[in-house]
């Protein structure tokens, strides 16, 4: 698949339609490969890719519902469960994380975060190239402190979001698209 066609057909899809086997050694290495290739003003590589698996799924299951717990107020058992098992949904998350450095003279925080948006989608890209399925999610968990700390990534540092990354376990159409007349203005300046 060429890469115009990758990033033209790829969707993102659902964990109930994908499932085992995740992507495997090859493959991972180079969907986080396509992460690193991400534009990177200042070459401060700012983005970290935390590799969920295996028994990690559920460790990572415990701490989002933790993380929940920790809130305090009513939180139900059905909410603590979806917390709990949201990452067994897909054989591989992939957390995407910017690691900020706040203080750089030259590049804004909000660059080295667009830095590491960009190796996410760079990974989508790749994952839906090798024919795989993946969904890229946030939530309360992307920016909830006690999960950056529990995984530990430091107080500046910002999570993007967690890649799923599976097999597709049933068929998942394109996404259907805005008409690109309808998202482009042909600029030309103040009169």
């Amino acid at each position: 698949m060429d890469a115009l066609e990758a990033i033209l057909t790829r969707s993102s899809v659902p964990p109930v339609k994908m499932g085992p086997p995740g992507p495997d050694d090859g493959q991972l290495r180079r969907i986080l490969e396509a992460g690193a290739a991400a534009p990177d003003h200042g070459r401060l590589r700012p983005w970290r890719f935390l590799v969920v698996r295996g028994a990690a799924r559920e460790r990572l299951g415990e701490l989002f519902a933790s993380a929940a717990l920790a809130k305090g107020g009513e939180v139900s058992d059905a909410e603590v469960e979806k917390q709990r098992s949201g990452p067994l949904r897909a054989p591989v998350v992939v957390t995407v994380a910017a690691k900020v450095r706040p203080d750089h003279p030259k590049i804004p925080p909000a660059e080295q975060v667009a830095s590491a948006a960009a190796a996410a989608q760079n990974m989508l890209i790749a994952a839906h190239a090798l024919g795989l399925s993946a969904k890229w999610t946030t939530g309360k968990n992307a920016h909830d402190p006690a999960v950056r700390d529990g995984m530990g990534l430091g107080p500046d540092d910002q999570i993007v979001g967690f890649l799923l990354i599976g097999s597709p376990a049933v068929p998942h159409g394109a996404a259907e698209r805005p008409p690109v007349d309808d998202v482009v203005v042909e600029w030309e300046g103040q009169p």
